[in-house]
């Protein structure tokens, strides 16, 4: 079986990494997900990973009275090394060679993000987790993975969720809500359809990198979606059928 892409940028939320608890990390959501990982490292995948901190901290459920917007992002921005860090000893049980790249400096931890350094890790089929956001307040995790996939040079970021793509209404509250197949990137901007913050959707239209939204909770579902299978939305520059 060959990919439909080789070279790929997956998106982890903070909250995936939760499973079904309230918060922190679960074990055995850590377990399924680098699994499913393996599945399309086996591929021939090349894999950088950018994970969020929302599990462990999230910067729009602070006290501002208490914690100001700018520290409360570097929090954030800790919590995704955390997380980074768990994702690392999950996936190296299984066998598989990472590296863990931060955007500011914590050389105890990991590297420092360096683009080649990146770039020839995944050549040498190891998995890259990019921690730190992009090492600036006010800016997303969805953010730094458009940057990321862009200076990689990465052929599709993987947009993992909880359901199988883009619909017209929550599926959980509306049973009539409809799956988009494919939307442009206007369509997101324009409608306001909270996938990714609007930069992230920018960067990604102006250099022409496609986003997959899929449902990571699916068992073979990430694997079906690098052969260009499986339930999900692709986020292009023409948009086609819904």
């Amino acid at each position: 079986m060959k990919p439909k892409y080789k070279r790929i940028l997956l998106k982890l939320s903070g909250e995936a990494l939760q499973g079904n608890s309230k918060g922190g990390i679960s074990s055995d959501a850590l377990i399924s997900i680098s699994e499913e990982i393996k599945e399309i490292w086996k591929l021939g995948c090349e894999i950088g990973l950018v994970v969020g901190g929302g599990n462990i901290y999230r910067g729009s459920e602070r006290d501002k009275d208490v914690i100001e917007s700018v520290t409360a992002d570097y929090m954030g921005m800790l919590a995704t090394v955390i997380n980074g860090l768990a994702l690392q000893n999950s996936l190296e049980k299984l066998g598989l060679e990472t590296r863990v790249q931060s955007a500011f400096e914590m050389r105890q931890f990991c590297e420092p993000y360096i683009r080649r350094r990146a770039i020839r890790h995944l050549e040498k089929r190891r998995i890259v987790i990019f921690v730190g956001g992009t090492g600036n307040p006010y800016f997303t995790t969805d953010t730094s993975a458009a940057l990321k996939a862009i200076e990689i040079k990465a052929e599709v970021i993987l947009k993992a969720t909880k359901v199988d793509g883009v619909y017209s209404a929550d599926p959980f509250k509306d049973p009539n809500a409809k799956r988009y197949k494919i939307l442009t990137y206007l369509d997101v901007i324009k409608n306001q359809l909270k996938i990714m913050d609007s930069t992230a959707i920018s960067l990604c239209m102006e250099n022409k990198i496609p986003i997959i939204v899929f449902n990571l909770f699916k068992k073979g579902n990430l694997k079906k979606v690098i052969l260009g299978k499986g339930l999900k939305t692709i986020i292009c520059e023409k948009g086609g059928s819904r």
